[in-house]
């Protein structure tokens, strides 16, 4: 099988590109990446010089060059590629309509145009607002409370067009917060862990009891290759593993990991629209593909702090803001 996957250089995309390779000997992958601030080669090492592997460098908002790669033959689509992190989208919303909506457009139209037998289109929990009690299904309207979540809901609502007025094969994954290695250090779990090592506050927005559902990159991963091979087009999968945590308990989790004080926590003022709690109902995918979450909260957690301790090079290149002399060096011109 050939697969395009968008936004591969970034957490989840090159976790999922690893997991892929490793998992089945006879697909090939390329990936198409802008190499934004959060997308690094250093992720993908490991699969640099697979055979099975190719990396192209663009925008998926560029229609030649998506037309171009979808034209040399492709199974399967899986989009990745997203401005992700709600701050930035505070500060300015017009990087995540150009990637988020315009971005999915182009690769729709180009799916469309060669006959792509499946295209996923990874979204996020964040489309459908917060929630007091019980748990979204597939079914629940849409509440986007961010201009973050606002272009992931409008690029789901394209993707369901397209696959009602043209027929392209489209499923839409809708997934909860995601831990695990290769994670930028803005984000929650590595922005603490690295923090708490250097021994530096640990800024908790509001009263930090906001609720988030986490799962383990490697579930989430495994979930979409289910999808790939059996998902049904027009269909959409929550992804989830049921284990909520407040942010602050979640934040004395790492800190106990690590041996560090709860007085590096340090309280900020909120940031505006902060959704209270997010919580999926993800039955659908376990009843019809026969997946369910592997790794065990504590155990998944533990093995990701373990990761950033045996790679602080990695954070660190990125928090120095070095990486990116870096892997274009030692990834880029090889």
């Amino acid at each position: 099988m050939k697969i395009v996957v968008t936004g591969g250089a970034g957490f989840i995309g090159s976790n999922f590109i690893g997991y892929i390779l490793g998992e089945h000997p006879d697909w090939e992958v390329t990936n198409l990446d802008k190499l934004t601030y959060a997308g690094n080669l250093e992720n993908l090492k490991d699969v640099h010089d697979d055979p099975r592997y190719r990396f192209v460098r663009g925008d998926i908002a560029d229609r030649d060059l998506v037309g171009r790669l979808l034209a040399e033959g492709c199974d399967v689509v899986i989009n990745f590629a997203a401005e992700s992190h709600v701050d930035r989208s505070i500060m300015d919303a017009s990087p995540f309509i150009h990637t988020n909506v315009v971005g999915t457009q182009v690769l729709l139209e180009a799916a469309r145009h060669h006959g792509i037998r499946k295209f996923v289109q990874v979204s996020t929990d964040e489309v459908y607002g917060s929630i007091a009690q019980g748990s979204f299904t597939e079914e629940s309207p849409l509440c986007a409370n961010s201009p973050y979540s606002a272009s992931k809901a409008s690029a789901d609502l394209l993707c369901l067009a397209y696959w009602r007025t043209y027929g392209v094969p489209v499923s839409i994954t809708r997934c909860s917060n995601n831990f695990g290695p290769y994670q930028f250090p803005e984000k929650l779990i590595p922005l603490v862990i690295s923090n708490a090592i250097e021994n530096r506050p640990i800024p908790v927005y509001g009263d930090g009891l906001n609720v988030r559902d986490w799962i383990y990159v490697q579930d989430h991963c495994c979930a979409l290759e289910a999808v790939v091979e059996r998902g049904t087009p027009g269909e959409v999968y929550n992804i989830g593993s049921g284990q909520e945590k407040t942010n602050l308990e979640l934040i004395h989790t790492l800190l106990g990991l690590l041996g560090k004080p709860g007085d590096l926590i340090e309280f900020v003022a909120d940031r505006p629209g902060h959704d209270r709690r997010y919580a999926l109902d993800a039955g659908r995918i376990g009843r019809e593909l026969g997946w369910a979450p592997g790794h065990p909260f504590e155990e998944a957690m533990a093995a990701t702090v373990e990761w950033y301790l045996q790679n602080e090079a990695w954070w660190r290149r990125i928090k120095s803001g070095e990486y990116a002399e870096y892997y274009e060096r030692m990834y880029l011109h090889r």
